[in-house]
């Protein structure tokens, strides 16, 4: 395997090939998918190991103090012996990392082969395809937080022990010295706690992304801007905290702190950074000086580190091990965010040049990741998972076409059944309302009474047995849509179901062996917008494309009402696996095809989504999932881009085309026709004619496993391939 490299004598950095470490008891073989370069603790190291002797004597009093002990005890030529072989030696670099579990050790239960875990350790979380991993020193990482972002997991730990060193509480007011990536990350982790943050650091940029990630302001440490900031929030009194997160060797973030700290303030020092602390002006306010030391509790210790021997939660409630898994949390609930902090992503190949642009300032960097790769680490399969989309090959029977009227039968009458499709049905000409069945008899009754249904009744069998019914919709709960609809198609029904088809990749080849099986194709899955009269209008508009496209569709869908039905994912799946079909059919049908990979990232759990589809002909379409806007912003916008031609839709209230010529719509009514009413009338129009349904079935299984998709590439956080069967 490689690892990277340096020689502490002559400075030298290097991709060595070494042997693969063995999987001891006690802890886990890991196979590196992002480690992190700390730009500020390796990089002090990386530079100290460039200087001369007398340079690195200087940087490291601490180290001369040893080697004198030394040479009082063994002598001048044992100790020079023992140095020299030191420095001349290659040493590890890196100490923050994720990757895939490839072999467990004796004595470990709470992981097994192919979780993903994020490590911590300068001797075991290490810039390297392969590291071995004491129990203490990983933790699995949470669903739907990428691996790029749980690789960050050691340096979060770091920020969150020295915020809790700092004891914040809510309504508290805090200076953060210096904002490199433990400064950024101490930011966002006082915000999250409800502490109003004040930034120092001399970087413009980073004061600008310190305020973006939440700080109230920032500014230079030696302007009058972070003084005036200071006493404006806290009424002249001075910080609760400072936190020291800056290296050099300055005392201004001492004398600073000193400053602006109230009397009674705690000053916790995070970083390297010089510490000549003031006496009057630290005795006088009788300033609290605290240390950080590192990921938390049982740093250093080497029975809670190599051994695995935790320490009572009782006792010590924050180990480095809880830490590390609470910094994930924090990640994938959305309450961090360590994306914008990424300046850049290398390849592990190219780590030597990485280290040497970083070191030459040539490359300005807040964090930056190796990326391994996949093909050299033999998990490609598992890393890059592939969806079915399974081949319909199936020989349709002939269809017949229905007597008039058109007899429609529901199953399930909830709110979307009563509210957005037998409105539309109830008063079509040429369609009668046979049979509603429901698992309840009351709200069999209500829709019967309120939409003209013959018959209410909770007897399923008893519909699909009905010749005299043409077509069936199955409206119920999620969970239920695949078997329904495999029983009502071998009953020989045409079939209108609610998205999603599917909820598994199992399910949906259930139902599509549910086609083969009874020669019945006639299916319909009710994606309504393609069917939206504007939204038909603006793709005339915009004419067919000749190169490839980019689409961007922001779905503001807002947070849920506490009890609804569609937080439970356990049984519901999640609520893109709900919904999201409609934004990926929308999407396809505008790109005339359907995706052959999918990449999907959470921001904020598993419900704020990016996902980028990527076409045949080299489209992409970015669909944004989320639920944290703002109420009165639209629920839907989409912009299409190609051939010098732009389209956009806002919210299904107006749309627009630019080219040679520009056109936009009227507006519309408050009511947004996104569809529903015309995507019945071509449904009832098939079954009347016994003509070819609405959607081909290829598409409606395409956009069925884009969605799934989806969720099986959030673990893994690689590119799903959309394999299609031959």
């Amino acid at each position: 395997m490689k690892q990277v490299v340096q020689n502490y004598k002559s400075g030298e950095l290097a991709v060595l090939d070494v042997p693969v470490p063995g999987c001891k008891p006690g802890g886990v073989l890991v196979r590196t998918a992002y480690s992190l370069i700390s730009t500020g603790t390796e990089l002090m190291k990386v530079s100290e190991a460039g200087m001369s002797m007398l340079g690195k004597a200087r940087s490291r009093p601490d180290q001369v103090a040893k080697v004198m002990q030394s040479v009082a005890t063994n002598g001048v030529p044992a100790t020079y012996r023992k140095v020299m072989g030191k420095l001349d030696s290659y040493t590890p670099l890196g100490y923050s990392l994720c990757g895939v579990v490839e072999q467990v050790g004796a004595g470990i239960d709470d992981v097994k082969v192919g979780d993903l875990v994020a490590c911590a350790g300068n001797e075991h979380a290490l810039h390297a395809e392969l590291n071995w991993v004491p129990k203490n020193l990983y933790t699995p990482v949470p669903d739907g937080l990428a691996p790029r972002h749980a690789a960050f997991g050691t340096v979060g730990s770091i920020a969150m022990q020295g915020v809790r060193q700092g004891e914040p509480q809510l309504g508290e007011v805090a200076l953060v010295i210096g904002l490199g990536l433990i400064g950024q990350l101490v930011v966002q982790l006082l915000t999250a706690s409800g502490v109003r943050v004040v930034g120092a650091d001399p970087d413009p940029a980073r004061c600008e992304l310190a305020e973006r990630l939440g700080a109230a302001t920032c500014g230079d440490p030696g302007s009058a801007a972070v003084e005036t900031a200071v006493a404006e929030l806290t009424d002249g009194h001075g910080v609760d905290q400072v936190y020291l997160a800056a290296g050099g060797g300055s005392n201004q973030p001492v004398e600073l702190a000193a400053r602006l700290c109230r009397d009674r303030g705690r000053v916790v020092d995070i970083g390297k950074c010089r510490l000549d602390l003031p006496w009057n002006a630290y005795y006088e306010k009788e300033l609290d000086v605290r240390f950080s030391r590192s990921y938390g509790p049982g740093r250093y210790d080497p029975s809670y580190e190599l051994e695995g021997r935790d320490y009572p939660i009782g006792y010590v409630r924050w180990t480095e091990r809880r830490n590390l898994a609470c910094f994930l949390d924090l990640m994938a609930r959305g309450r961090v965010d360590v994306e914008p902090l990424i300046s850049h992503v290398a390849d592990f190949e190219d780590a030597v040049e990485t280290y040497q642009r970083l070191k030459d300032g040539e490359l300005k960097a807040v964090a930056v990741l190796f990326r391994y790769p996949e093909q050299e680490a033999e998990k490609a399969e598992s890393e890059a998972p592939a969806v079915a989309v399974p081949a319909v090959t199936v020989k349709p029977s002939p269809a017949r076409a229905a007597s008039s009227p058109v007899r429609l039968a529901f199953i399930g009458a909830g709110n979307y059944a009563t509210s957005m499709l037998l409105p539309h049905l109830a008063q079509r000409e040429g369609v009668k309302l046979s049979t509603v069945v429901t698992t309840t008899a009351l709200s069999a009754a209500n829709a019967q009474r309120k939409f003209g249904f013959e018959e209410a009744t909770t007897d399923l069998d008893a519909v699909l047995g009905d010749k005299s019914v043409d077509a069936v919709f199955v409206v119920t709960r999620h969970s239920s849509h695949a078997e329904l609809t495999r029983k009502a198609l071998l009953a020989g029904k045409t079939v209108f179901v609610e998205k999603p088809l599917a909820l598994t990749e199992d399910e949906l080849a259930g139902v599509l062996a549910a086609v083969e099986e009874s020669g019945n194709d006639r299916l319909q899955v009710g994606f309504n917008r393609r069917f939206a009269p504007l939204l038909q209008e603006a793709k005339n508009r915009f004419g067919a494309r000749t190169g490839p496209a980019n689409l961007r569709y922001l779905v503001n869908a807002g947070r849920l009402q506490h009890g609804s039905w569609y937080l439970q994912q356990g049984t519901e799946g999640s609520r893109f696996a709900g919904e999201g079909g409609h934004f990926i059919d929308t999407a396809s049908w505008l790109l005339d095809a359907d995706p052959v990979s999918v990449y999907a990232t959470a921001t904020s759990g598993n419900e704020d989504l990016q996902v980028v589809l990527r076409y045949p002909d080299g489209s992409t379409a970015t669909i944004s999932y989320v639920t944290t806007g703002p109420s009165g912003f639209p629920k839907e916008t989409l912009d299409l881009v190609a051939d010098g031609r732009a389209l956009r839709l806002d919210d299904f209230v107006r749309a627009s085309v630019y080219g040679r010529k520009k056109w936009v719509s009227s507006r519309l009514p408050k009511a947004r026709d996104k569809g529903q009413n015309a995507e019945l009338a071509a449904f009832i129009k098939a079954v009347r004619t016994g003509g070819r349904m609405p959607v081909p079935l290829e598409s409606l299984v395409a956009t069925t496993a884009a969605t799934l998709a989806v969720q099986a590439g959030l673990p893994g956080g690689a590119p799903v391939t959309l394999a299609r069967s031959r």
